[in-house]
């Protein structure tokens, strides 16, 4: 179904985006959560990856940031991840507070996060699981805009 609506779904693969002479290594992996199925394999995904070169990984869930990737050797540079959906329920006020029963279950749940250098984010998304709804907890997509940096400063 995937190729059909214009999907290139990433299995344990990596694909290379190049704009203006720059690239980044875009890697995808299936799925790995603490206390859920762990068949992501970073080291397949990214065998044919630099290590020095500028990664982004699709995980779906934070967890495997949070024990498998954040300090990894291979600098994972940016994570992207979903999964929590903010438990569908929460309170908050941009900017100033947020809060949801998801923060007792993973450490990283909605948001940008920065540890040893690495960044996740992580997208609430706009679906749902088991309750069709939401309460205090907005929908959410996220876009990103990468900038090369000056590796001076």
């Amino acid at each position: 179904m995937h190729p059909k609506i214009g999907f290139d779904l990433l299995l344990d693969e990596h694909r290379y985006i190049e704009k203006d002479g720059q690239k980044l290594a875009l890697i995808g992996v299936e799925n790995w959560g603490k206390g859920f199925n762990q068949a992501g394999n970073l080291d397949k995904a990214s065998s044919l990856v630099g290590k020095d070169e500028f990664k982004i990984l699709m995980t779906h869930d934070p967890s495997h940031w949070e024990y498998k990737v954040k300090t990894n050797d291979f600098n994972y540079h940016l994570t992207l991840s979903g999964h929590t959906h903010g438990l569908q329920m929460g309170i908050e006020i941009p900017g100033w507070f947020k809060w949801s029963p998801s923060q007792y279950i993973y450490k990283q749940w909605a948001g940008l996060y920065k540890e040893f250098g690495r960044y996740i984010n992580v997208n609430r998304g706009f679906g749902y699981h088991a309750f069709p709804g939401r309460v205090g907890i907005w929908p959410e997509v996220t876009v990103i805009e990468l900038k090369k940096g000056n590796q001076n400063v």
